[in-house]
């Protein structure tokens, strides 16, 4: 996934609902989860292994970011790269970001082997993001406009003009107002910006 010249990015909208795969008694339980952090993942798959006490693992991969990403797969004790990396083969696959998908085993007794393991895990991670809205967001941007007081109308019209979003606005004498914009609107918005004299514009 190539994000340095989009400005677009797929995720899901909402969690999934859970859905079940069986194979030989295992019984596969996938879920999928919007995120945007570490903590989150944390404690969705803390909350899990307390609502799934009795199953034998709660494997899972998520990926995290647009334009810097990081992932993990991750087995639980499962035969290396038979269940994380399925999972994240499906994140690819769907070409998703700020997600984590989790697939929780119970064993039923049959052993599966490797081949096995790797079909169930691809089965109910692609089950739960089929069961998903995929959605696209822009990849945006966040500045300091910093200006003194007499710029405000100069500086409000350009916000309103380039529909702009403000995120934050101080005023006093000294102005700053945290902006939003597309990523593909950047430079123009640097341009016009830095045309204009005693208003400096941060990237944050």
């Amino acid at each position: 996934m190539d994000f340095s010249e989009k400005d677009t990015y797929k995720t899901i909208l909402t969690p999934s609902e859970e859905v079940l795969y069986k194979e030989k008694n295992s019984k596969f339980f996938g879920y999928a989860f919007p995120v945007t952090t570490e903590e989150e993942i944390k404690e969705i798959i803390d909350r899990l292994r307390k609502e799934h006490f009795s199953a034998r693992h709660w494997c899972y991969a998520y990926q995290i970011g647009t334009e810097k990403i990081q992932y993990r797969a991750n087995d639980d004790g499962e035969p290396n790269n038979s269940a994380g990396m399925p999972i994240y083969g499906q994140i690819q696959s769907f070409d998703v970001t700020n997600i984590l998908v989790v697939v929780v085993r119970y064993f039923g007794g049959v052993k599966l082997g490797v081949g096995g393991l790797i079909s169930a895990y691809k089965i109910a991670a692609q089950m739960a993001l089929e069961n998903s809205e995929i959605i696209e967001k822009t990849i945006d941007k966040h500045f300091i406009i910093s200006f003194g007081y007499a710029h405000m109308n100069k500086v409000m019209r350009i916000i309103k003009e380039k529909n702009l979003r403000i995120v934050s606005q101080k005023m006093e004498m000294e102005c700053e107002i945290e902006i939003t914009t597309r990523k593909k609107n950047v430079q123009n918005l640097l341009d016009i910006f830095e045309n204009l004299y005693e208003i400096k514009v941060t990237e944050i």
